[in-house]
């Protein structure tokens, strides 16, 4: 991913935060027949290795999973907050009109060797710390155990798990870094004023007056 100076985001807390808020990554590889990608929920584990280990599962009918045999190299894309930046939102526009239209956005690149396994007892664990993860914002946490043990199993079988020890962490937190502070204001603003709430989700990773 190009990130140019201004946009880069190095720290890894903040990075391991955004791929939690945003846990359905696009996961690309490419193997004999070319490019193949698929949208997965991904579990985090930070402690594993120096930037984490992510865990998802395929439907045992998706033939992406198969590609990793020949070719394990992936990348997991996490898509954060994003808003369009209208020039309309830039004080300096009204100076000298010299702006033009823009997106800000939030992006993580995980990479790594991607590792596949389907042993049953292994498959069962990573679901029951995916759906603890998840269901944990649940006012009534659903549990592996709420349903009939056959049918988990039937459903085990289905799926093929992975783990992507990450080799490469990568962060842009593209948000009018590269402005000066009145315009970067003036986005943040506009973005916080907004009535869409993807706006505002972006507005509140602004600083209103950055130093540059």
């Amino acid at each position: 991913m190009h990130i140019p100076a201004a946009f880069r985001q190095d720290d890894l807390t903040q990075l391991h935060a955004q791929m939690r808020e945003n846990p359905l990554a696009a996961l690309v590889s490419h193997g004999a027949s070319g490019l193949q990608a698929s949208h997965v929920p991904l579990l985090l584990v930070a402690e594993e290795g120096d930037y984490g280990t992510l865990y998802g599962h395929f439907a045992r009918a998706n033939p992406q999973w198969r590609t990793f045999a020949e070719q394990p190299e992936a990348l997991a894309i996490f898509s954060g907050a994003d808003a369009y930046v209208s020039p309309s939102a830039y004080p300096s526009k009204a100076e000298h009109g010299k702006a033009v239209p823009t997106w800000n956005y939030i992006s993580v690149h995980a990479q790594g060797q991607l590792q596949v396994f389907d042993d049953p007892e292994r498959l069962r664990q990573l679901l029951a710390r995916l759906t603890a993860a998840h269901e944990s914002r649940q006012p009534q946490p659903w549990a592996m155990d709420d349903a009939p043990r056959a049918y988990i199993d039937s459903m085990l079988r289905a799926i093929v798990g992975f783990a992507l020890p990450i080799q490469r962490l990568q962060g842009q937190w593209k948000l009018n870094q590269d402005h000066h502070a009145a315009d970067r204001a003036g986005v943040h603003q506009a973005l916080s004023a907004s009535p869409q709430a993807k706006d505002q989700a972006l507005a509140a990773h602004m600083q209103p007056t950055p130093q540059l």
